[in-house]
């Protein structure tokens, strides 16, 4: 190289300096980088949120899948060739428990009558409490516990006894209980002596008033008939014993009978959670657009306002990556403010929500890296438009007086 040739200079603008350029032209309109950041944190905070209560309810109710287990068989009479519901067959119950894979087996009666706080009050007003006569290791097989009092007993189920469901005892106003509570139950009096917490698989019991069948023969001239049977199964072979339940049951009838699985209730719920959360998140989705259309936008109008500035850089010698790449940086810099803000928001609304309904309160990983991702390639989609139209303005247009 000659000694008289200068070297040939080069601009250069490192990474620290393009953060401070972006966060400088923000700092100038602070209260518009605000507003434009504000539909990326509403965006992010919704799908964080709504991805978080999705897993803490969901978690919630697989807890209660793995408590209660998926092994609980439901059997009742189905319609009737004729039309109708038929009774199940008097030794359906024995007949099951001849399954290998069977455990445990429980029968549940339909008892006609209602059931009052005393005897002064309407027979209209049931208030939709059922009476049923059972087994005594329902609340065993059910896996169900107690609020108050004890379940029935073999001496207990023979005299009027009674344990009432969780929606029943609110409904007739008994929180606590004594050997003076009483209820007029059938048109006799019965001593209530335990309260069941609520049964998650068998919602109908809930609403019950559960008495043995001793009591129920003896007091209420009550057939004792089986209308339900709830069955526990090996968890292995739960499928097997499913298929072959009806046959067993009546083997005469087999399509008479129904069985089903009570966890199927829970699997539903979280189906239906699962649906409604693709409809939420759609709508985050559209949230999240609308805040990139408006960092869009705030960025189109920021270049026309600072055309004199884009100038003067180009003159002083910035070139055309060193413009887009500021303009690129204050988009990435606006969305990024805003992701991180959502992100924070939404997992607030979570551990808020998840609190009030005593849930777990789980926020995935991945919901977080991926509000990070989402918020820099909006962020960056949405300043390369604007980005490449700073860089492509003539110098002596940018700097030409309007």
């Amino acid at each position: 190289m000659n000694d008289n040739q200068l070297p040939e200079l080069r601009s250069h603008l490192g990474l620290i300096d393009t953060l401070r350029v972006g966060v400088s032209g923000l700092r100038t309109r602070k209260l518009r980088a605000t507003l434009s950041a504000v539909g990326i944190t509403l965006g992010i905070a919704t799908l964080v949120s709504i991805l978080g209560l999705s897993q803490s309810g969901s978690a919630d109710l697989i807890e209660e899948l793995d408590a209660l287990g998926t092994n609980l068989l439901v059997i009742q009479a189905g319609q009737g060739f004729k039309g109708g519901t038929p009774d199940l067959p008097p030794n359906a119950a024995v007949m099951i428990r001849r399954i290998t894979p069977v455990s445990q087996v429980a029968t549940v009666s339909n008892v006609s009558g209602g059931v009052y706080r005393n005897d002064l009050i309407n027979e209209g007003r049931t208030k939709g409490i059922t009476i049923f006569a059972s087994d005594l290791n329902l609340l065993k097989v059910q896996r169900g516990s107690l609020q108050e009092g004890m379940f029935l007993s073999e001496v207990s189920s023979e005299f009027p006894a009674v344990v009432l469901g969780a929606v029943a005892a609110e409904r007739l106003g008994i929180k606590k209980i004594s050997t003076e509570q009483l209820v007029w139950l059938g048109g006799e009096w019965f001593t209530v002596i335990g309260i069941l917490n609520p049964l998650i698989l068998a919602a109908d019991l809930d609403r019950g008033a559960i008495i043995g069948y001793g009591a129920a023969e003896a007091y209420l001239k009550h057939d004792p008939v089986a209308d339900v049977i709830y069955v526990r199964a090996d968890p292995d072979y739960i499928h097997d014993v499913r298929s072959v339940m009806a046959a067993t049951v009546n083997p005469q009838y087999p399509d008479e009978v129904q069985v089903s699985r009570a966890s199927d209730v829970l699997e539903a719920r979280v189906a239906t959670k699962i649906a409604f959360v693709n409809l939420f998140l759609g709508l985050g989705a559209v949230a999240l657009l609308v805040g990139g259309i408006g960092i869009a936008n705030i960025m189109v109008i920021s270049v026309i306002e600072r055309r004199n500035e884009i100038g003067l850089r180009r003159a002083l010698g910035a070139t055309q990556f060193h413009i887009a790449t500021q303009f690129i940086s204050e988009s990435l810099l606006l969305s990024g403010m805003g992701g991180v803000t959502g992100i924070i928001l939404g997992i607030l609304v979570t551990a808020l929500y998840a609190t009030i309904r005593d849930w777990s309160i789980v926020v995935p990983g991945y919901v977080l890296i991926g509000g990070v991702i989402a918020s820099i390639i909006i962020g960056g989609i949405a300043g390369f438009y604007p980005a490449l139209r700073a860089a492509n303005m003539p110098p002596t247009d940018a700097l030409r007086t309007t």
